[in-house]
């Protein structure tokens, strides 16, 4: 049977009509190996396909939505993730407890583990992916690359062994050429990677991937490889049975990334024209069938700007993008997985996979995007609301309102998924989507988000992996205000400063105000004072600054997250972030938040005699821009350090951050020591 030509994606995947879900006999009951969004993911399958599912969790995911959402849940364990997630012994007793016949193992955490899968198979439990042989021979980057050397796959200039030390690190890297990609033999998801130009990253590069690589994988192996400038990332999926057919679903185009992580992927690739696409299908094909590869797996590319395609590493599992080839092929990736777990054939041929319409997906993290394009962040969700009241939305989540975000976990809120017909159309879903996407109680990326998806090189396809430093060599600074955005900010700031005093009137009962028909207010707004006449005629408000008029209607519902306004005819959507008496308000415009702050006339005149709080002097201090747990400190009170001296050593969700003197001066104190845990702007070194 033929795959969907539509795309239907409100909720999880497609109507269950556009799959036979219960025409097969598969399991009873899958355990899920994950958490957060993939095991809420993979349960919404399992239901459709009449199939019980088990949740397993540390002890502070214990309300987790993924814990709640199963039929069975078993605690595996404390919250670091080497005594839960990764604890095969609590999991295997697990699955012993809950008579689970087969694992879906998510990505991540122990999905590429072929320790794991014997394990599993030598209790005969089946494991939703493919083979020990194929994890092993993909999941080494030395061997996965000698294979598809021999499988006639394109790759990358290199050296094919396992790098000892920092001095062979270096004579490596001068035999091969600056730039060099120094990265985990085991790795995966940025983790363990590092680009060096010289011989001191090169050495630097070393000590930090394979203490990462340690950390994340418990494997500390390095290998080095040419680091192809300015490419693009681009990957194709893979789909196998274990009756030797093999199907290549299309491409994913990645490029958008901030330390070697993906923000932002698109399918179909703008960037390839059929003959490439097919070429690159042909080779990934190639590669899963020299493996003996059965089950959902991706092999990823770097692409140059003369479409020369070198394959990069193949990932044995369900990757976290895979929502957006389920919108363009028809097909439910984690059905296919357990039907092919369970030894059934592919149901479809090459021809029969499409490429319908265009996809685009939003990971949504709780990070600080003006920090290094994205620190994590943490805390809870005190309001917390999806669109999925726009048409062709899809948000697969593991979370919802009162959720914690904390240390021990990838900071990832949700992927946000907008598909239509052309990628245009998707594109300005995917506006309208994050602009109505309510996410309270932490930092967030949407400002980020939302600056990628209308700029001018996104929308034109000239990306590649280095777009978000070349777009903002200066860091991520927000959404610039044009002359007409001012404007609009400012007109709405002061109309809802109007509503809310009209309510406030209304609630006291004094009726002069909501009488009164014209104000005269002060808007600041970035340093910048202006001055506004404001009228009234119903619900609709003329705002009159420097000459211009602006025609502001809503509904001016005051207790709504969201704030749909219509400026001279323009609708727009933004929220009210906060307001208070003293006329400070912080509106989400276009992703981004921005303070003003609004006063009438006579308490602008007197605001001038409040006195002003002084800035902290910061280059003499440093504070942990983020959450997470000291891991070195390279200084001792009375030490002098130089500029950009590294001076301690912070890691969070697994990454590790060098922090660095920001002027050269004599340690006063510190703060912090190996092992602590420090929350973001906590104090670390004081300099003199």
């Amino acid at each position: 049977r033929s795959p969907s030509r539509s795309c239907h994606v409100v909720t999880t995947v497609f109507p269950s009509a556009l799959f036979s879900f219960l025409s097969v006999q598969t399991f009873d009951k899958i355990l899920i190996a994950n958490r957060g969004e993939i095991a809420c993911r993979v349960m919404k399958t399992c239901k459709k396909m009449g199939i019980k599912t088990v949740a397993v969790h540390s002890d502070v995911d214990a309300n987790a939505v993924h814990v709640k959402m199963a039929d069975e849940a078993v605690c595996v364990g404390p919250a670091p993730t080497s005594k839960s997630y990764l604890n095969m012994d609590a999991i295997m007793n697990a699955i012993r407890q809950t008579g689970a016949q087969a694992v879906h193992p998510g990505y991540g955490f122990l999905s590429e583990n072929k320790e794991f899968a014997k394990r599993l198979a030598a209790e005969g439990v089946s494991f939703i992916g493919p083979d020990t042989h194929a994890i092993q021979a993909m999941g080494d980057k030395i061997e996965s690359k000698l294979i598809a050397k021999a499988a006639k796959v394109n790759t990358i200039p290199g050296f094919d062994g396992v790098v000892k030390d920092a001095d062979e690190a270096v004579r490596i890297a001068n035999e091969i050429g600056y730039p060099v990609m120094i990265k985990a033999s085991a790795g995966g998801g940025g983790k363990g990677m590092r680009i060096a130009w010289n011989d001191e990253e090169t050495r630097e590069g070393f000590r930090f991937s394979s203490q990462e690589a340690a950390s994340s994988f418990g494997d500390d192996r390095l290998l080095i490889e040419k680091f192809i400038d300015n490419p693009r990332h681009i990957e194709i999926q893979v789909l196998a049975d274990k009756h030797g057919n093999a199907l290549w679903l299309n491409e994913r185009e990645c490029s958008i990334q901030r330390r070697n992580q993906k923000v932002v992927e698109e399918a179909p690739s703008t960037f390839l024209d059929p003959e490439t696409r097919r070429a690159m299908g042909e080779q990934a094909v190639s590669l899963a069938k020299a493996v003996n590869y059965s089950s959902a797996g991706t092999v990823e590319f770097l692409v140059d700007s003369r479409k020369n395609f070198y394959f990069l590493e193949m990932n044995t599992r369900l990757q976290v993008e895979h929502p957006i080839t389920e919108c363009i092929t028809g097909l439910d990736l984690v059905q296919q997985m357990i039907r092919i777990a369970k030894g059934f054939p592919l149901q479809h041929t090459q021809a029969e996979i499409p490429i319908n319409g265009w996809a685009i997906e939003s990971r949504v993290y709780a990070e600080d995007p003006y920090k290094s394009f994205g620190l994590p962040s943490i805390g809870r969700l005190s309001q917390y609301q999806e669109p999925l009241n726009l048409h062709n939305v899809r948000v697969d989540s593991g979370i919802e309102e009162g959720s914690d975000i904390s240390i021990y976990y990838d900071p990832m809120i949700s992927k946000l998924v907008t598909y239509g017909a052309t990628r245009a159309e998707a594109l300005k879903k995917m506006e309208d989507a994050l602009d109505n996407y309510v996410i309270r109680g932490v930092t967030h990326n949407i400002p980020l988000l939302r600056e990628i998806i209308v700029h001018p090189r996104f929308i034109s396809g000239d990306i590649s992996t280095k777009f978000l430093p070349e777009v903002y060599p200066e860091g991520f600074k927000g959404h610039q205000l044009t002359a007409t955005g001012r404007k609009e900010l400012l007109a709405t700031a002061a109309s809802l400063f109007v509503a809310a005093q009209l309510r406030a009137q209304k609630f006291l009962g004094d009726l002069r105000l909501q009488e009164r028909r014209s104000w005269e207010l002060c808007v600041e707004l970035e340093k910048g004072v202006h001055m506004l006449g404001v009228s009234r005629s119903g619900a609709t408000y003329t705002v009159e600054i420097d000459g211009d008029k602006l025609e502001v209607s809503s509904d001016w519902n005051l207790a709504s997250p969201l704030l749909t306004v219509t400026l001279n005819g323009i609708h727009r959507t933004l929220q009210c972030l906060s307001r208070n008496a003293a006329g400070e308000i912080s509106l989400q415009y276009l992703g981004t938040t921005f303070k003003l702050r609004v006063l009438s006339k006579l308490a602008a005149a007197l605001s001038v005699h409040m006195p002003e709080k002084v800035p902290e002097d910061t280059s003499s201090i440093l504070r942990s821009p983020m959450p997470g747990t000291v891991v070195a400190v390279s200084v001792k009170a009375g030490d002098t350090v130089a500029e950009g001296q590294e001076i301690c050593v912070i890691e969070a969700m697994k990454m590790q951050n060098s922090m660095t003197a920001a002027k050269t001066a004599k340690v006063r104190s510190v703060h912090c020591k190996p092992g602590e845990t420090v929350g973001e702007g906590d104090l670390l070194v004081e300099l003199e």
